[in-house]
């Protein structure tokens, strides 16, 4: 121990002599990797003797990130460094991409010169000169959205025409122009920039046009397998992330050979994952993403995914939601490993909340919620923050055994109040809340944060990926803080641009506001982008995952995928399994008036298009009487070249029966509606008419057809973006988004149909039997129409008007 606590010591004191701050000197000796490589990179170098500061972090940049295929060039590189032929970290990063490229082959010197920029000297003016360029070129830009312009842009142009300029001096005189250009900020630059729409993308075709499927390019090996790019377990030891701190030092997360060891150990080298929703609400699509991420990717390695329940509220969870989750993540077609609750491990994250206390990362604080709120935007320390450890202790101990009353103290996170990361001002680990928990009961009256839980039983659970959303990226400084400062393992964190769908709200806070106050009928209501709500619409499971795989595990955050694309996905799936059948939703009385009264055929109609004659199967039996019924939008008094529908005179086919015409048609007494009309088919089918329209008989004389309710669902809303409209968000609901049609006619082989049966209803679209059905009383639910409207000039407003296609 005494030896170990030695080489520590002088560790320390070489790492020092570099010009690394005492915290990274430090951090560094407790990784035995990055130690290790570190000292050997400084002998190499012949800088025992100490160097300057900005050698030595080229130095520590080597020893933690150079290719392990190529050591044998590493004193080439090294000998560059200390000659300042290479004093940049952008020259540095470029000569570690030519030696990862190269590995252990020989290279030409002046190849591996030119590709790092050695012996390019780029003058402060030279910088000066380009970024004035920019900002001419893009000064009309910068006017219009001024601080909410994209600095990285800019930077990035001006490190393209100078790759080799000092990083510091060009985001010094970025931000020296900035503000020459636009002064001051004012309060409307700090408001959150508004998104621009998403060009609308033409429409997806059901038919599948050969010459468009030969002209498909290959896709690329991401599209094949999108978890191609995700590491391997084994490959846990590389640095994570650095931490920036507001006094200069940094922090390099990653785990030791030990931990990494220890961790393959337990998990036998497998991948393991977690889906981890809050209890609070039903799933939604975006969710269908998150568990196509992380199931999937255990799925296709071989490994494990937890179902983890992130119960650390208990005000928000029901046990309705949890039962949910539970039974939408199997409808998914997923299989949990096993499922857990981030309260199952209270006691193993209140022990590490004292140890945190013990090692002086946490502090109990008295200060109300608008007082740090305040403090945070001020950067100011909380006046409890360097309280005792021991009283930290004792008052944490107090909070847990309900001695404190609620919201009269928290215990903090003591991070780093200065940070230019406000998810590093010192966060909330624990509060009281003197609520019964639905899982843990009613033991606890304090509870962890989920800055506090989520990263630490990712820990504890030895996930090997912990995959999120994008808008948790700058939390990856706190997760990584937290891990570190308790030597815990650190899983590999990588962040996916969420999934946004036009014309719908997906935030669960909104999504709750419309449901409990009744805008719709429940969370499976659907109009809802829920899962329970697509489901109940007929939507499958595989479509929605085929949707979710389409869009693929991106970085590209703010982008709206269109709600069509979605559609497309869905017609896809029921064209390949939903049967045909007709359905009349606003019926029209035709009498053929030669045709005897009581004669009944029995025809054959085909459940599949392209059903062969011999297969009985694919067909089923619809009545052909004197009585037939066809939709009020396929009769028209007058005719018109582009019309295919009936009118006085004209002839039209009726599907798998004969043609029919028009001989006479009867008004109501308003003498405009049409009541009834009479028309004469024709039994030898020798006239062939352009239109083809759908219809149901009566079964006998006088005896109605089934009759059916069908519910037309529209967008929800008619904003494509309603989130921008801030508060008036809910006057933008559609009126029109459900249409309830309750007179209409269906083929008697419908009448047993069970709910979930989704079927393609002909010319009007794709429908499922909804729960509300009764004996005798079907309800469909229109899934989808049979083409999207959407692009087109003339999109019809009301839901009716999908109906004469």
């Amino acid at each position: 121990m005494v030896l170990k606590e030695e080489n520590s010591k002088k560790s320390i004191e070489l790492f020092l002599s570099i010009g690394l701050d005492e915290r990274t000197a430090n951090n560094t000796v407790n990784n035995n990797k990055v130690t290790s490589n570190l000292t050997a990179v400084i002998h190499e170098a012949d800088v025992t003797d100490g160097c300057d500061r900005t050698t030595g972090n080229l130095l520590y940049s080597v020893a933690t990130k150079y290719p392990a295929n190529a050591l044998v060039h590493r004193p080439i590189l090294l000998k560059y460094i200390v000659t300042s032929k290479i004093k940049t970290p952008a020259q540095l990063e470029a000569a570690i991409s030519f030696f990862t490229n190269t590995g252990a082959e020989d290279f030409k010197l002046n190849e591996f010169e030119e590709a790092c920029g050695v012996g390019i000297e780029v003058s402060p003016e030279d910088i000066e000169k380009a970024v004035k360029e920019i900002f001419e070129e893009n000064k009309k830009t910068i006017l219009e959205q001024r601080y909410r312009t994209n600095v990285g842009e800019l930077f990035g142009h001006v490190r393209k025409s100078l790759p080799w300029a000092d990083p510091k001096i060009v985001k010094k005189l970025i931000d020296e122009k900035m503000f020459e250009l636009l002064g001051e900020r004012t309060t409307a630059d700090n408001e959150k920039p508004t998104k621009k729409k998403e060009k609308k993308e033409k429409p997806a075709k059901v038919e599948e046009k050969k010459a468009a499927v030969e002209a498909t390019p290959e896709p690329s090996e991401e599209e094949l397998n999108p978890y191609s790019i995700f590491p391997q377990p084994e490959q846990n030891f590389m640095v994570h992330t650095e931490v920036f701190f507001s006094d200069g030092s940094v922090l390099r997360c990653s785990n030791t050979k030990e931990v990494v060891d220890k961790h393959l150990k337990v998990t036998g080298g497998k991948v393991y994952t977690r889906f981890p929703p809050e209890p609070n609400g039903y799933l939604h699509i975006g969710h269908a993403k998150a568990m196509f991420v992380d199931f999937g990717l255990a799925k296709e390695r071989g490994g494990c995914c937890y179902l983890r329940y992130d119960d650390t509220n208990p005000e928000a969870e029901k046990k309705e939601y949890i039962n949910h989750i539970e039974e939408i993540v199997n409808w998914m077609g997923w299989e949990p490993f096993k499922i857990t609750y981030t309260s199952d491990y209270f006691q193993e994250l209140y022990d590490l909340a004292v140890e945190l206390i013990r090692r002086g990362h946490a502090y109990v604080d008295h200060q109300t919620g608008e007082e740090i709120k305040e403090y945070r935007e001020k950067k100011m320390n909380s006046p409890w923050r360097d309280r005792p450890i021991e009283e930290s202790l004792k008052l944490f101990d107090e909070m847990k055994r309900g001695m404190i009353e609620e919201g009269k103290a928290t215990l903090r996170m003591k991070q780093d109040m200065q940070s230019d990361n406000f998810n590093m001002y010192d966060l909330i680990a624990y509060r009281i809340k003197f609520t019964p928990h639905p899982h843990a009961g009613d033991k606890w009256c304090i509870y962890p944060s989920y800055d506090y839980a989520h990263c630490t039983v990712d820990s504890l659970e030895n996930i090997t990926h912990s995959l999120c959303t994008l808008e948790f990226e700058t939390r990856r400084a706190s997760y990584y803080w937290l891990l570190h400062s308790l030597d815990l393992y650190m899983p590999y964190v990588w962040e996916y641009s969420r999934l946004n769908v036009t014309n719908t709200v997906m935030s669960k806070r909104k999504l709750n506001y419309i449901v409990t106050n009744n805008y719709v009928d429940g969370w499976d209501d659907p109009r809802l982008l829920t899962l329970a709500g697509l489901r109940r619409r007929g939507v499958s499971a595989t479509a929605i995952n085929a949707f979710v795989r389409g869009i693929g595990i991106t970085r590209s955050d703010g982008s709206m995928i269109h709600v069509s694309r979605l559609e497309h996905h869905i017609r896809e799936e029921l064209n390949k399994t939903a049967p045909r059948t007709m359905v009349v939703l606003n019926p029209l009385k035709v009498v053929i008036t030669n045709l005897e009264l009581d004669k009944v055929m029995e025809l054959d109609a085909k459940r599949w298009p392209d059903a062969q004659n011999d297969d009985p199967s694919a067909f089923y039996k619809v009545p052909f009487s004197r009585v037939v019924y066809i939709e009020q939008s396929d009769f028209r008094m007058k005719d018109s070249k582009d019309y295919y529908g009936l009118a006085p005179g004209k002839s039209v086919l009726l599907r798998y029966a004969f043609p029919i015409k028009c001989t006479n048609v009867v008004l109501a007494d308003d003498n405009e509606t049409v009541r009834e009309i009479h028309v004469e088919y024709d039994p030898e089918k020798k006239s062939k008419p352009k239109g083809v329209l759908h219809w149901v008989a009566e079964s006998s004389t006088g005896k109605e057809p089934i009759k059916v309710e069908v519910r037309l669902f529209e967008k929800l809303f008619n904003s494509e973006n309603p989130a921008e409209l801030n508060d008036d968000w809910l006057t933008d609901i559609n009126p029109n988004s459900k249409v309830v049609v309750s007179g209409a006619y269906a083929v008697s082989t419908l009448k047993d149909a069970a709910v979930g049966d989704r079927f393609q209803f002909e010319r009007l679209g794709y429908y499922a039997v909804d729960k509300d059905s009764e004996p005798g009383k079907l309800v469909f639910n229109r899934t989808v129409t049979l083409r999207d409207s959407y692009g087109k000039d003339n999109r019809c407003q009301n839901a009716l008007c999908h109906m004469g296609i």
